[in-house]
Parts: structure tokens; sequence; C-alpha cells
């Protein structure tokens, strides 16, 4: 039978009588007494059941959504083999069949095509006589489309553009830029190449004939694939894999979305997007499925982002569980625009912080204060050029260890802290406060050094960096935030520990809002203790503290003589952080958030530590709708809280979302395999496994390793996605239909090693 648990019985969700005729039709008597809702939500048919007159061909309809089957409004299933059965009767006990290999694969897809094509002979001269099927469509009438057999040109065309698409997918996986050298390296009248065709002619001189006879009579400095046809089908490679991805996120229903900082994509800004699901094998996994261009207007960018997510990628938001920004500094209020704007259409996408980014540093990035924006531009710079160079780190090494001999615990740990990320740490501020001392010093010693030590580049780099780190606004500025997120230190580094760490921080919340509501409360007190302490380490310094020259030259002719450099900084600074960050911890972990946390409690390990006394029905209620059986929560509860509370000695609890998934007996707790299931894609839930959390980990080895201005949102989709197969035929067949007028035999262009446009 092709219903299958996997999909949506689509259709038939508005139509409650045409549902009965889907379910009848498929003499399908268990399903009876499911509602439309449910069909649509748990069921699937295939697409062989309905008869050509019921699935739409139009071309506005195959351009949004080229990989899906769409129905007509009245579409109802009528081809069913009722008799396949008697000569299976095994068919409920397949075996999973050997995985093959791309030659048999290609060995299968040609012998079926020859098959076809003797079926399609032999019953040619019948066909002749008989009347074309008309249908209707819309007041009009359309003929059936019928399946003719490719001619030698159309085959001989097809095997050409799969060998283009094998080039392009070679250039994806192995981050091979589609330009080779830049026309002004080149002397006049000297012509080289570009990458791709480079590729191409390789690939002629190593056998391949359908590429041989397609240019054997093309000049050498012709253009064998238009700039436009490389874009065109470059389009398509991505999209296609991007729904390899997208059909398994489809399947699992429940997703959520995350994006990482705005990155430069060839001179134009993109917000990288990546998707959370849990696969078939109930692994939480987190994949990366496009860049999105970045919009400077907070309310543009939000609807853009809603509709490549829904229109262009097809997936329903009415299945996101949760959304997170990580964003670089200035750019968060935006992101905060586009997570309002989509929590109003779905309550349920629930606006959490990301696991892979410390809360310390989403708050500080987060600050709707210059200073603070300035700052931690400088410290990553200040990271990225010790990074840089081995012999930079030595001497900081030396720095540090002539300024710590009395505490050489602390200077061994500051010198290991440096060769870590360490810009990301929950502590980022009180390690720089640490630092900064020796950072100064060595940064000098290296900018005055006259010995041709160091290249021109770090010495002036050194330079720059070291009046930066020595101007009283960023030792104010520095200090104020290491105070400020000490109250959330504890709080941040243990929504990053383990799930039991997570559960009781989400209690602890209302404690981290008491203290810093009465640091608002006390703020003279606490500027001013703040304050002195970035006096101090600017004396050690020889900083003079001063009123920012900014400040001074904006106030000239207006200047208040009262205004000292402690109230400026506590207005300017101190106020509106500490402000901010009460305001920020409110909106993260709103209420449904906290419910959602507080679900934890599922986790057997967790249960223990609370003595299985635990009540998880009042705070999943958010989640009711997403139950297999929701009137049976409160008893499949009990008997999971029994199942743990009365376990063998030799039986340890499982102590992550992942652990309990993979249990042999969660299918008998389809509500709490339910519940588990979605609590783990909140974006604040690491990925316990690794190797499923890789798409982060790729596209920041992609950004790294690749030239901005030889970065290209297509080619780092096949890069990061590489492991993905890649059904060639799809993707041919894609492009006759997308562009059949391209498809047909392409005439070369000339190159000059500048960009070709094609109008035609």
């Amino acid at each position: 039978m092709a219903v299958r648990d996997v999909g949506q019985l689509q259709g038939c969700r508005s139509h409650g009588l045409r549902c009965q005729r889907w379910v009848e039709n498929c003499r399908r008597a268990d399903l009876e007494d499911k509602t439309p809702d449910q069909l649509n939500k748990h069921y699937r048919l295939c697409a062989k059941h309905f008869e050509t007159s019921m699935i739409c061909r139009s071309m506005s309809v195959f351009l949004q959504s080229p990989y899906r089957t769409v129905l007509r409004d009245n579409a109802v299933p009528t081809i069913f083999d009722l008799t396949s059965h008697l000569n299976n009767p095994h068919s409920r006990h397949r075996k999973r069949i050997k995985e093959l290999s791309e030659e048999e694969i290609r060995t299968l897809k040609q012998q079926k095509i020859d098959e076809a094509f003797e079926r399609k002979q032999a019953t040619q001269e019948l066909n002749e006589n008989n009347e074309q099927n008309t249908v209707s469509e819309e007041g009009g009438e359309e003929q059936e489309e019928k399946a003719i057999p490719l001619t030698l040109e159309e085959r001989e065309n097809k095997d050409y553009l799969k060998s283009l698409f094998e080039i392009l997918i070679l250039m994806g996986k192995q981050n091979i830029p589609l330009d080779g050298h830049n026309v002004d390296e080149l002397p006049e009248g000297i012509f080289t190449s570009d990458n791709f065709q480079a590729l191409l002619e390789y690939r002629i001189n190593g056998g391949d004939e359908v590429l041989r006879k397609r240019f054997e009579m093309t000049a050498v400095n012709l253009e064998y694939c238009s700039k436009t046809q490389q874009k065109q089908m470059l389009e398509i490679c991505e999209n296609c894999v991007r729904e390899e991805t997208l059909r398994e996120v489809r399947d699992s229903h429940f997703f959520s979305i995350v994006t990482d900082e705005v990155v430069d994509i060839a001179g134009e800004e993109h917000l990288p997007v990546l998707v959370r699901f849990v696969d078939d094998s109930h692994n939480l996994r987190e994949e990366f499925i496009g860049f999105l261009p970045y919009e400077a207007d907070p309310e543009i960018l939000a609807v853009k982002f809603h509709a490549t997510i829904t229109e262009k990628w097809g997936l329903n938001m009415e299945y996101c569980r949760g959304q997170a920004y990580i964003v670089s500094s200035g750019f968060a209020s935006k992101m905060k625009v586009v997570a309002t704007r989509l929590l109003e259409k779905y309550p349920q996408a629930v606006y959490t912080l990301c696991s892979s980014c410390a809360l310390n540093v989403w708050l500080a990035k987060s600050v709707p204060v210059v200073g603070v924006s300035i700052a931690l531009g400088t410290i990553e710079e200040v990271c990225c050029l010790f990074n840089q160079s081995p012999q930079l780190l030595i001497e900081l090494d030396n720095t540090i260890s002539a300024l710590f001999q009395d505490n050489n615990e602390k200077g061994n740990e500051l010198k290991k802290i440096c060769r870590s990320q360490w810009t990301g740490r929950h502590d980022t501020f009180e390690v720089l406060v640490d630092l900064l001392q020796a950072l100064v010093m060595c940064l000098d010693a290296v900018s005055s050094d006259l010995s041709v030590r160091w290249n021109n580049f770090i010495v002036g780099r050194a330079f720059v960096l070291s009046s930066a780190l020595t101007d009283f606004d960023f030792i104010v500025t520095i200090v104020i935030m290491k105070n400020v997120l000490s109250f959330t230190r504890a709080f941040g580094k243990n929504l990053q520990g383990q799930t039991s760490d997570v559960f009781f921080a989400a209690g602890s919340l209302t404690a981290v809002l008491h203290s810093l509501n009465e640091v608002m409360e006390n703020i003279e007190v606490y500027h001013e203790f703040w304050f002195e302490e970035a006096t101090n380490l600017a004396t050690k310094l020889d900083v003079q503290i001063r009123l920012p020259g900014k400040f001074r030259r904006a106030q000239q002719g207006s200047f208040d003589p009262d205004m000292t450099s402690e109230n400026y900084y506590k207005e300017i600074l101190s106020v509106p952080t500490v402000e901010h960050i009460i305001q920020e911890l409110k909106d993260i972990f709103s209420e449904q958030h906290l419910k959602a946390l507080k679900c934890l409690s599922l986790v057997p390990s967790v249960m223990g530590q609370l003595k299985f006394n635990t009540s998880e029905e009042h705070h999943a209620d958010m989640f009711k709708n997403d139950l297999p059986n929701p009137d049976t929560l409160s008893a499949e509860l009990h008997c999971w809280r029994i199942k743990w509370k009365h376990r063998g000695k030799d039986i340890e609890l499982p102590a992550t979302i992942y652990e309990a998934l993979h249990l042999p007996d969660i299918k008998f707790f389809p509500n709490v395999y339910a519940l588990l299931k979605v609590l783990c894609l909140l974006p604040l839930m690491k990925v316990e496994n690794e190797k499923y959390g890789i798409g982060r980990k790729r596209l920041k080895a992609y950004l790294k390793n690749t030239l901005t201005g030889q970065r290209s949102s297509n080619l780092a989709l096949l890069n990061i996605n590489f492991d993905i197969k890649h059904d060639l035929d799809l993707m041919v067949d894609t492009y006759i239909k997308l562009y059949p007028d391209k498809a047909e035999f392409q005439d070369c262009i000339p190159s000059n090693n500048s960009e070709v446009t094609d109008d035609a």
C-alpha cells in the first residue's frame, strides 16, 4: 500500500468529504477514524496513484517547485493494484536492500531507458490509431503528455549537459573558483582559460568523447560555456543539493532555523542559514542550507527571510519550533525584528539563544552602545593578529612570564587561553582585563623594534592596536562590561553544559534578574566601584583619564563644567548596558521558552536528580498539538517515570536527549518520543553527536579558506554539503525544462577573460 507514515496526505485537509474518498479508495479501514488534520500531518500518498489529469502541469507550478508533485484542488487517487500482495505474501517483512554503487545505478537507469524504448516501439502502431485523451483545466483543455523516446541528438545533448554538471560539482566539492587569472594580471594579448574552461579542456584531452565531438571544430580562444549558462547550471546544482536536505526536513516535520554572522560573498552581505531537525535515525542534525542576501531595512529583511524559507525552500513554518540568530555587533537589533515578526505569525517558533554562542558574548554584541561595538571589534583584531603569527604568541608568552613572576599558575593559565579562541568565552572581558597590560607591552615592543625582526604589516598593526588598547574609552568600556556580565556568567555557562545544567539554569533566571535589578537600583554605587577599577588600570598603563575627544569636540561652546568622566560613562555606558541586558534576558527567555526548558525533566538523569517527583504535564501543554496521542500523555508520563524509578541496579539513567531518543523501547512511549524530538530542536540545546553538527564547522572552514572575491553562494553549498549524493539526471532534466532554448546546441562564445553576457 502506498500510504506511508512519513509525509502528508496532501490536498485532503480542507475538504472532509474528499478526504473520506481518499481513505476509501486506498482501502485503509484503519484510517477511517482519523481527522483530516491528522491525515494531513502524518500520512502521504504516492503520486503514482493519481491520474495524469489530476497533476498540475503548468510552467508556473513547475517553476515554483520543480522538485515536488503538485496536485489539483479536486484530485482523488484512483490507480491501485489491489492484487500485488497475493504474489508477494511477505511484502510486509521486506529486508533492506544493499546500497547500490553509482555504476550500478547508472546501469539500472540505462536498462530502464532501453526497456521503455523497446516497449514504445512495440506499441507505437497501436497508439497511432487511438484518440488522444483530453483533460479539462480551469475551463480549458490540454492534451496529456506522452513519453517520447529520445532522439540521438537529444541523448547526446543530455550527455553533454551531464558532463558540464559533473565539472561544476567537482569545482564545488574541491572549492575551485570559477574564474582563473584576473585579466589585469595578464600581459596584453595573452589569453588564458578560466578554471571551468580549463577543466573542460582537461576532460576533453582525457578522453571524454561527448565533449570532444561537441568542440572538436572550436577555436582555442572561444569559450565553451557562457557565464550566464554557468550561473544557471550552478543554481540548479544548488537547488538539487539543498532539496536533498529539505526533503529530510519535511519528512521529519518539525525543525528550527538558525542564522550565523553576516558574511561577505563577492562584495555583498549575506546571511548564512542553517536548519535543525531530527532525521529518521533519531539523530539531531544541523545542516547548512544556503545564504540569504542581507537587507539593511529590518522589515524588508523579515519579509524576504520568510518568503525564502516558505516559498523558495518549501518549508512549512507552522512546524518551526525554534529560531536563533548569531550576529555581529550592530546587526542584533535588526535580527530581533525578524524574530519578532516570525513570532507574530508562528508563536511556537520560540526565540532562543544558540548553543554555539556564549550568552555573555551574545549579550555584549547586542548592547546598543557604539563604544561596546568598537571594543568588540578591537578585541577580534587583536586576537586575529596574534593567531596569524606564532612568533607573536611566543613574544606574548615571554611578556606574560615577566609580568606574572609571582603567580606562575595564573601566568600559565593566561598563556593557554591566548592559544584558544578566547574571544568567544563566557569570561572574555575578565580575560582581557587580566591580559591588557601584557598585550600593550608586547605590541609596544613589536612596533618599536629596530632589529627588522617583524615585517611592516605586523609592525603597523601592532602600533594601531596598541593605540586602541590604551584609549581610556576602551579601558572603561571593557571594565564595565566585565562587571555587568559577571552576573550572567555562571548562568550562561550552565546553558552550554549538560542537559541537567540547562534544566536547573532555567530555574535560576529569576535570581539573575533580581541581582541585575538590584544593580540598576543602586547604579550610582556600583558605577563608582567600576569606574575606580578602570582608572586604576589606566594609571598602570600610563593612560590619561579624560572625556572622549569626540564628545569634547561636539560640546564646544556649550560644555558643562560639572560633567565629569565618571558621570559621563555612567549615563552613556553603565545605565544603558544594565537596562539592555535585563530586557534582553526577559525577551530571550520568554515564558514559552522557560516552559519548554522545564520539559527537560523528561530526560531520565534529570528525573533522578529530582527524585522522580516531576510534573511535565503542565509544561507540555504548549506542545499538545505536536503529540500523536495527547489524551494519553498523563498515563504515558507516569509509565515513563515508573520505568526509570524501578530500573535495574546495573542500568544507568540516560543523561541526554540523544541517549533517550536512541533507547530500544522509546517507540513504546510515542508522546515522550515526540516531546523529546521537539525539545532537542531548540537552538539552545547543543548537538550531542558532533558528526551531525558539522554544517557550521564546514561553513566556517569555507569562509576561512576562500578569498572574499572568490566566494560563491552556489559553490559554497556544494562545498559544505560535499557528502550529499547528486542526481545528475535530475539536474539535466531540470535544466532542459527551465531553459529549453539554452539546452539546445550551444554556439561557442568568444572569450577575452571578461564577463560574458548572454541575452538569449
